[in-house]
Formats: C-alpha cells, structure tokens, sequence
C-alpha cells in the first residue's frame, strides 16, 4: 500500500492510509463488533506513551483491526502479539505491518480469534496489555484477559467514556458497581486521559476514554476463592438499591443467613453494595454459612461473562 504523502506519520497510519486501507479490503466498520479505527496517529503514539510501554515489553493487544495502534506499539516494544475476530482484518494486518515496518515483522504475531476464548498466546508471555476495546465487549474481554494471563503486569484500554468512569470508580460514587469491584481484584484502576471522537472513522457517537490497570503485587489476602467473591459482587448488585441482607439473601440460603456472613465480615447488614471495598465483598465470601446454596465452580471465562451480565446497564 502506498504511503500517504499528506502528514510526518512515518510508518504509522492516517487518515488517507486507514481509508485506502479499507476501501482495497472491501471492509466498512461495523457497529456488530464495535469498529471505529482510530486515524490519528498523535493519537495512538500518546496511548502508546500511556501505557509505559517499554523496550522488553511483550504487548497483547486485542482488536488491532487496520493496524494503527499496532504499529505504534511495534516502535516501542519488543514483541506484540494482536488478537482479531474478524476475518478480513485478520488476513490483512501481517501484510500491512511487513509493508510499512518491515524490520519489526518478525517480532509481530497475529491471532485470529474472538478475544473471549482466547487461553493462550504463542511466543513469550505477555507483560502488557494496550487495546482499543470495542465498546460492546469491552469490560468481559479486559476482565477475561486479565485472569487468562497472571503475567500482565500493565494496562492501558480505550474504552467507552462512561465505562472509563465504571471501571475506575471508587466506593460511594453513584457509578461504582460490578465492573468496578472486579477490576480492583486485579489491579490499581485509574481514569488516564480522553479521547476526543474526531480520530476515530467513523466518528463514534460516544467519547473515549483511557483506563490504566497496574496489577496489585499482592492480590487480595482472602481465603475465598476469585469465583466465590466474584460471586458475593454479582449478587450485591444485581439488586442494587437493596440493602445487603436482601440482595445477598439467595446467595447466602436465606436474609437470616446473609445478615450473619455481613455481621462476621464486620460489614453492616443495611449497607448497600456500592459502599463496599472489594477487600469487604472477600470477607462476606470468608462467611457464607452451610446453609447456602452451593456455588458452581466456572472458568475465568464463564465467570467474567456471568458477571457482565448480571452489571446489567452498568457496562455501558
């Protein structure tokens, strides 16, 4: 494909290149699969600055679609392995990397699948997770990659504004909920920038947002399992305007029996879910008594997309 001679973007993608880009490939972005290209490449540099990428980082990116921020993160790290459900793009992207940046090609991998199976990569493991998640998805494949592959050190998404806000939100504010909670069981969550919807084609009708996730050295000191306090979040919420000891009364066997795991836990019985740290949702697990109903062991996979859709509205 040839270079667009309209801006100083080196290798990386503009506007011309991701229009040339699709119309030889036949691809028009799909709102199905939440496709916006970013054709900006300022834009996909400063995420690239963002995330800290480094030299001897091994980057996963999820939906590199045309290449844009796959190429900025190949200037910066050593290896970046992209994962892709569409089919077109799929094919495409090792020739549109070998093309424009010829001496990194080898230090490119591509997998052709849907993030949400994804259970392992080929090469090294991944220590850095940069993506453009589309927004319909965006919080079961963060949360799915992150349990899939302990060895992600750092995370920097894209996502949805509103989800942004979700996912970094702290106890007590109005917007905290599932996803909240369950990225806090991974990582240090914080709101990193926004995205302006001009560098996208086609513009959304939405703003972005960035989300940085620095995994806690220590994970959270519970005797509970991931599944079994991810459990406690998914009940805590599904009923949000409940206090605990009536939201939590069907995962416990009975209110008599959620108000006696939230009084062990030292967490008020009135309280609702949006006031508690993830660090007391571990606790409640710690207590649930015999006479609840059992919980069913799922894969990190299963639990994450459950526990989505429980959130309801609050992914997006």
């Amino acid at each position: 494909m040839s270079k667009s001679t309209t801006d100083d973007s080196g290798p990386l993608l503009g506007a011309a290149d991701i229009r040339e880009l699709a119309a030889a490939l036949g691809v028009r972005p799909t709102k199905q699969r939440g496709q916006n290209f970013v054709i900006d490449a300022n834009t996909v540099r400063r995420i690239v600055r963002t995330a800290g990428v480094r030299p001897d980082d091994v980057v996963v990116e999820i939906g590199p679609g045309l290449g844009s921020l796959t190429l900025a993160l190949l200037e910066a790290a050593d290896r970046v392995t992209a994962v892709e459900i569409d089919e077109v793009l799929a094919a495409a992207l090792p020739g549109t990397i070998a093309a424009r940046m010829p001496e990194r090609a080898d230090r490119f991998a591509l997998v052709h699948s849907d993030a949400m199976h994804v259970t392992e990569l080929p090469g090294p493991a991944p220590t850095a997770l940069v993506a453009n998640l589309p927004y319909n998805v965006a919080v079961p494949v963060l949360l799915h990659i992150l349990a899939t592959f302990p060895s992600i050190d750092r995370t920097l998404v894209m996502v949805q504004s509103e989800v942004a806000d979700r996912l970094a939100a702290r106890p007590g504010n109005k917007v905290y909920g599932v996803p909240s909670v369950k990225a806090t069981w991974y990582a240090e969550v914080k709101r990193a920038g926004a995205i302006g919807r001009n560098v996208f084609w086609p513009a959304p009708n939405v703003d972005s947002g960035l989300v940085s996730l620095v995994r806690r050295e220590k994970p959270i000191e519970t005797s509970a399992s991931r599944d079994e306090v991810f459990a406690v979040v998914d009940a805590a919420f599904a009923q949000r305007r409940k206090t605990l000891r009536a939201a939590l009364s069907g995962w416990a066997g009975s209110a008599a029996a959620a108000e006696a795991a939230l009084v062990a836990a030292g967490v008020s019985p009135q309280a609702r879910g949006e006031a508690l740290t993830v660090e007391e949702f571990a606790r409640i697990a710690e207590h649930k008594g015999p006479g609840g109903e059992p919980g069913i062991r799922q894969t990190a996979a299963e639990q994450t997309s459950r526990g989505e859709q429980t959130s309801g509205g609050e992914q997006a």
